[in-house]
């Protein structure tokens, strides 16, 4: 769908999974493609160290499957997966303390 609708509908479907912060998106085309968050770059937050990563690394998960790195975007959705899972290590959004930098410790410990 066109830009606009698309920036519509990913927003409100963020929505019904827990928000922007853990929604990535893919942009596809015929030659190229662009993997982001569907947040978008968050200045209100930049630099201070509280956005939830979850949103890009799912995109760069998706990135990884567009490449066929099947293995690797497997390990990094299974690492993710035990981290919110445990529960002990969540960012704001997700009702917890974590940094973004805790979090994406936590992240790398499981991988």
């Amino acid at each position: 769908m066109p830009n606009l609708y698309g920036d519509i509908v990913s927003d409100l479907c963020a929505g019904l999974v827990g928000g922007l912060g853990v929604v990535g998106a893919a942009n596809l085309g015929a030659d190229a493609a662009v993997f982001e968050a569907v947040h978008g770059s968050a200045p209100d937050i930049a630099g201070r160290n509280i956005a939830n990563p979850t949103a890009l690394l799912l995109s760069a998960v998706m990135m990884l499957r567009h490449l066929e790195e099947d293995a690797a975007a497997g390990r990094i959705m299974e690492a993710l997966r035990r981290v919110l899972s445990a529960g002990q290590v969540r960012t704001r959004d997700l009702h917890g303390t974590a940094t973004t930098t805790e979090f994406a410790e936590a992240i790398c410990r499981m991988l």
